[in-house]
């Protein structure tokens, strides 16, 4: 610190200027951690019992007495007897099993922060025994 002969009367007051630190308070968006979502396809081996329809031909022979001359016949007859069965036909389709939805929803929260901050003060030196008016 300096010392200066002041005369007040000859407008040569000094001045200090007493400073003190005050805080400014910014926030900043920063990238704290990363979601990936994806979709999985499993397989599963799925067994169904169906019952189908399926012919078949029966055929009863019938024994006639010999002894009889009138049941035997010489002409030949063809019968055609059309055999069938369900066959099984297996298609498969997307259906809609659930529906998830995925979003970012934001809340506050309050942090205290605590900082050390410095402020000027006058302090007064005297040499001698002048009278100080504040």
């Amino acid at each position: 610190m300096f010392i200066e002969d002041i005369d007040r009367d000859n407008d040569s007051a000094v001045h200090l200027e007493l400073h003190e630190e005050r805080l400014d308070i910014s926030k900043e968006r920063i990238q704290t951690a990363e979601v990936i979502s994806h979709k999985e396809v499993i397989t599963e081996e799925k067994t169904i019992t169906v019952p189908v329809t399926r012919e078949e031909l029966v055929i009863e022979k019938i024994v006639y007495n010999p002894a009889a001359p009138d049941q035997t016949s010489e002409t030949t007859e063809i019968l055609r007897i059309p055999v069938s069965e369900e066959q099984i036909e297996v298609s498969k389709h997307p259906t809609t099993l659930e529906e998830v939805e995925i979003y970012k929803r934001s809340y506050q929260e309050t942090n205290h922060i605590e900082e050390t901050l410095k402020k000027e003060q006058i302090h007064i030196d005297t040499i001698g025994n002048p009278k100080i008016i504040l």
